[in-house]
């Protein structure tokens, strides 16, 4: 459903835009209430449009589907959190570093770090970071809309899957 689509986009994308924007505006060392705002709004604006826009449902379906990993496993809960973590965190974290390295660079702040090297250490921090959220989060939200939208879930196929019950069609 498109309707269970566009829900799962902005609830990911505000949820991973909150704990991102969060996590970089703490690790930079100088944490700000309006430097955390100004990167949350941002953030959210950019992921909900890469949500928007990049279907990534399909292409995690279509991963699973050649891998071979059942609805409701383990292994298909990962694989389904490291595509959305590969899609979204290297987009927001390269826009919200060179975002911040902008505005010091502009404001005259001694920048002590290589452009670079300050977006390696950002995208290993938040890839680890986007994958837990993107785990825990996604099943949530899914079950939830599920149950607002009244899409039916059909009955476990008894494999220890439950055939495509967390995935509407």
């Amino acid at each position: 459903m498109k309707r269970i689509g566009k829900a799962m986009a902005i609830l990911m994308s505000l949820t991973m835009s909150l704990f991102l924007s969060f996590v970089g505006t703490f690790t930079s060392g100088n944490f700000t209430l309006p430097g955390f705002l100004l990167s949350f709004l941002a953030s959210t604006v950019i992921s909900l449009l890469v949500g928007l826009v990049i279907p990534i449902r399909p292409l995690s379906d279509k991963i699973a589907e050649k891998c071979r990993l059942q609805p409701k496993t383990f292994g298909r809960r990962c694989m389904d959190a490291l595509v959305s973590d590969l899609i979204y965190t290297p987009i927001l974290t390269l826009l919200m570093i060179g975002l911040a390295y902008f505005m010091a660079a502009k404001h005259g702040a001694p920048i002590p770090v290589p452009f670079g090297l300050m977006f390696l250490k950002s995208l290993g921090i938040s890839m680890i970071v986007g994958f837990i959220l993107a785990y825990i989060f996604m099943p949530l939200y899914l079950n939830m809309l599920i149950r607002k939208y009244g899409v039916p879930v059909p009955p476990s196929d008894g494999k220890g899957g439950s055939g495509n019950a967390d995935r509407p069609q």
